[in-house]
């Protein structure tokens, strides 16, 4: 079984901890998006309207931003190893009390579980690639939440593959939770178990910290990101169709693989280009992208749009995360919490937002909001110290 006791020196072996961390990583893309593939299913077990899904969904996210701040505290208090491991354990036993629900209440109270456990495990793995990078003395946190989008193709596959051998959500969450816990219980235990500015059981935590200058900035330029990850989440697709596009889904595909590459490709860029100069061909990405999905009266001209919006996207959240990692004011795991509170705001505000806009006006001019949004990162990332 995992073992949170301190291992000896010999232990503490970076390259193994990285294969490790990305791990955690991969197995909570698989989690993610093995839910995600079963909603239609579980819509139907349910008999849920379209409107109810809706409402029912929001636990979630919720769960998400309530754990935020006792994420930070957590991890700072019990050390990041010992809660990616037990964090990773709840999210993935979490699926099958999804699948159980029998209510509409039900299944949105277990979603408010999932979410937050899943939130617990987000701030915890973070701050374990914020402690890998200072070892290997280079960026690595692009590529690991690349792995998370793989783990997320290969939930998708898997739930592809349940739907067609009939297969209920019960037994296939059953099943990702079994492979889950038995690949984190090989993967822990390379896990570093000394944080950056871990603080010991004598010392007060704080629950949460106002986040100072530099972490608001940090922050910003998240919440800028995370809007638009949330608006081409929902709102991508759409715009597609009424733009001319046959298949409807084609136009959040394009994004999402642009975004998986492009977390590949960041950690060898920034190496060369630098944190600075990274944030500010994202924002532009960006805004470039809109500019073109949103003037172009053509479906391919979308696609070629949404695809540089994907790389746009790509880098930005793990290279804030990993500034934030490094600050001199607050460990970790604290700065880490305090950053995402801000950011993940924008992610829960971009859907709706650009609903009332749309609803307002047209989801053409909606979407013009991410333009915007690209130029604020640029702005933003010139005070971006390194």
């Amino acid at each position: 079984m995992f073992s949170p006791e301190v291992p000896p020196p010999a232990r503490l072996n970076y390259t193994a901890a990285r294969v490790s961390v990305s791990t955690f990583f991969f197995l909570m893309g698989l989690s993610f998006a093995s839910w995600a593939s079963r909603i239609p299913d579980i819509q139907e077990n349910l008999q849920l309207s379209a409107g109810e899904l809706g409402s029912i969904l929001l636990g979630m996210p919720l769960g998400s931003l309530v754990a935020l701040a006792p994420a930070g505290w957590l991890v700072t208090k019990l050390g990041s190893r010992k809660v990616t491991f037990w964090a990773l354990v709840a999210y993935v036993a979490a699926l099958p009390l999804l699948g159980l629900m029998t209510s509409g209440w039900q299944l949105a109270a277990a979603l408010f579980l999932y979410g937050a456990a899943g939130d617990v495990s987000n701030i915890a793995v973070n701050t374990q690639v914020v402690n890998v990078e200072r070892g290997l003395g280079k960026p690595i946190m692009s590529s690991c939440h690349g792995l998370f989008s793989i783990g997320a193709f290969a939930g998708s596959a898997l739930g592809g593959i349940a739907v067609s051998l009939r297969i209920t959500p019960l037994y296939h969450f059953l099943a990702v939770l079994v492979l889950s816990v038995i690949m984190a219980l090989v993967s822990a235990r390379a896990l570093l178990s000394q944080d950056h500015k871990q603080q010991t059981s004598t010392e007060k935590t704080p629950l949460f910290v106002w986040p100072d200058r530099a972490l608001l900035l940090l922050g910003l330029i998240a919440f800028c990101c995370m809007l638009t990850e949330g608006a081409m989440a929902d709102w991508s697709s759409i715009y597609y169709r009424q733009r001319g596009g046959n298949v409807a889904s084609l136009g959040y595909t394009a994004f999402t693989i642009t975004m998986a590459a492009g977390r590949f490709m960041g950690d060898w860029l920034t190496v060369r280009l630098g944190i600075r100069k990274m944030l500010q061909i994202s924002g532009l990405g960006i805004a470039v992208g809109m500019a073109l999905a949103v003037s172009a009266p053509f479906p391919w001209a979308v696609i070629i749009g949404f695809l540089i919006i994907g790389f746009g996207v790509a880098v930005v959240v793990p290279l804030v995360y990993s500034e934030a990692g490094r600050s001199a004011t607050m460990s970790a795991g604290i700065a880490l919490a305090a950053v995402s509170t801000v950011g993940y705001t924008g992610f829960l505000m971009g859907p709706p937002l650009i609903g009332f806009v749309a609803e307002a006006a047209t989801l053409r001019i909606a979407l013009s909001i991410v333009i915007v949004l690209g130029f604020t990162i640029w702005l933003l990332a010139r005070r971006v110290r390194h």
